[in-house]
């Protein structure tokens, strides 16, 4: 064998060609993929409600206020908001379920939270349809 000619390879002498058949699954995949993160973004990206902290007020500590903003997509769905008032050590001191009528889309509410101990903060634990 000279120097210029290539190593012997099996596959040559019998006529078998490397499978690409790899190439087929990894596309397959990769699509899938893209399609569920531009799923996942156009279905997040939207919610059903959307609640933001305007904010707290904790001058009394036995009761704190709390201001906060709904915006829903429904105007015709009545929402249940838990909200929560922490103690220094963030534990929960007081919780009530705020609910909000059917109505206008966009609502900001002012609610007092009673609690059990001095609260240093208050916030939105989850808000939900009903």
């Amino acid at each position: 064998m000279s120097s210029n000619e290539s190593q012997f390879d099996y596959n040559d002498r019998y006529g078998l060609k490397p499978s690409k058949t790899w190439i087929r699954y990894a596309s397959l995949i990769a699509f899938a993929g893209v399609a569920w993160i531009l799923w996942a973004g156009l279905h997040h990206s939207n919610p059903e409600i959307r609640v933001n902290l305007i904010s707290f007020i904790t001058q009394d500590p036995r009761t704190p206020e709390i201001r906060y903003s709904i915006e829903r997509r429904d105007g015709s769905q009545e929402i249940v908001c838990t909200l929560a008032a922490r103690d220094i050590e963030k534990n929960i001191v007081g919780q009530i379920d705020d609910t909000i009528p059917a109505g206008d889309t966009y609502i900001e509410r002012s609610i007092k939270i009673p609690t059990r101990a001095d609260a240093v903060n208050a916030g939105i634990t989850r808000c939900r349809i009903r």
